[in-house]
């Protein structure tokens, strides 16, 4: 195994070559092996409800219902795989974790739309010519802007907590725009993007501080727009800068610029990344701890999903900016430590997921130090952004 991870370093750090491509080959058959296991061990526990690998708990696989917000994450793991392998068995096994899902294009319960959809029948459509899943995708779109409130100019995310807060909105919604971005583009429908760019706008204007790190929840009053309370749900405290928030704001203004070509989102991710660079060795390839300000540091639980987030939008960011060469070099340093023993389990542990080592929600004692699916899908990712910019540079 450590010449295994061995290997993978020096294939994310250096440039392509026969004989690297070849190594490489080696590294992706063994994420192929712990994937096979996961199927297996998924679907030796699987049952008409429970259906969806999130992360293990008391060692044990931990499945939920689709329509929690990492429902969709397993099957787009397994639809990565294809991609990189090219084996119609990955095919097979990422539509059995797909289907399922379609019940949730009606639930206008959630925020977590293109987790769930975008994430999985996102990725089918990639390698698939079925039209169903097109229209499974247009009416998760429509149900997801019926969460729009055009006097906030945001999504709602949550309707729980509602003793906090009136309308709240997590960072983490800018994930669930490019299912409306996609939308608008398939159907010509400019609502899906309007609703989409306002709300990247509103976050600019409210979820940010002077020196481009996050707040997770801001409420607003819904009949006025104003902001009423800047809290944190998940971070350790308010002011502090939950890692994985600032992850998701990098990721998802990559995407906004992306989709869209607005200079203003390329400048703000720039911006977002600059803060994240400056944190203590990050740009060595240090994981993030859970908080960026988590009191107990060096003691303190790291997060691999964050770590992951971020490699894979600043392999994508690297692609608009003129810190090319800086963003690429971070990420596949971040790539290379999670590919090193402490974070990358061996084939047959970790109840089959990929990563070890990431904290889910401190404040609640939950999923902390614990492997959790949507780590394995960013470094998946981040994996085949890699791939590709190499591809493109040789």
């Amino acid at each position: 195994m450590n010449k295994l991870i061995t290997l993978l370093f020096l294939i994310l750090s250096l440039g392509c070559s026969n004989q690297q491509t070849g190594e490489e080959d080696r590294i992706i058959k063994h994420l192929e092996s712990q994937l096979d296991y996961a199927v297996k061990n998924a679907e030796s526990l699987a049952t008409s409800e429970l259906i969806s690998p999130r992360t293990s708990e008391n060692g044990k696989l931990k499945l939920v219902k689709t329509r929690d917000w990492t429902s969709g994450f397993f099957s787009g793991n397994l639809w990565m795989m294809y991609e990189l392998t090219g084996d119609e068995k990955w095919k097979e096994s990422a539509l059995k974790f797909t289907l399922p899902l379609e019940q949730e294009k009606w639930n206008g319960n959630t925020h977590d739309m293109g987790f769930k959809m975008y994430c999985s029948f996102g990725q089918a459509i990639k390698y698939t010519d079925n039209p169903e899943y097109r229209e499974i995708l247009i009416q998760s779109a429509k149900t997801l802007s019926t969460r729009f409130n055009p006097v906030v100019g945001c999504i709602r995310s949550w309707d729980h907590n509602s003793d906090k807060w009136d309308y709240p909105v997590i960072i983490d919604n800018m994930m669930n725009l490019e299912l409306l971005l996609w939308a608008a583009k398939e159907t010509g429908n400019e609502n899906f993007k309007e609703i989409a760019i306002k709300h990247a706008e509103t976050t600019i204007k409210n979820h940010f501080r002077d020196n481009y790190s996050s707040y997770h929840v801001i409420d607003y009053n819904p009949q006025t727009g104003e902001v009423q309370h800047k809290n944190t749900h998940q971070g350790y405290a308010d002011e502090s800068a939950w890692s994985r928030g600032q992850a998701w704001g990098l990721y998802g203004f990559t995407m906004l610029y992306r989709e869209t070509g607005n200079d203003e989102f390329l400048g703000q991710a720039e911006r977002i990344a600059d803060f994240i660079l400056s944190q203590p060795d990050i740009k060595q390839g240090e994981i993030p701890y859970w908080d960026f300000d988590a009191p107990g540091i060096p003691d303190e639980p790291l997060d691999a999903s964050a770590g992951a987030i971020i490699a894979s939008a600043l392999f994508e960011l690297s692609t608009f900016s003129d810190k090319q060469r800086e963003y690429v070099s971070v990420a596949r340093n971040l790539l290379a430590t999670l590919s090193t023993d402490k974070f990358l389990a061996p084939v047959g542990e970790n109840e089959g997921f990929l990563l070890k080592h990431s904290t889910g929600h401190k404040p609640h004692d939950s999923e902390i130090d614990e492997p959790l699916v949507y780590a394995d899908y960013y470094f998946l990712e981040a994996i085949i952004r890699n791939r590709a910019i190499k591809t493109k540079d040789e």
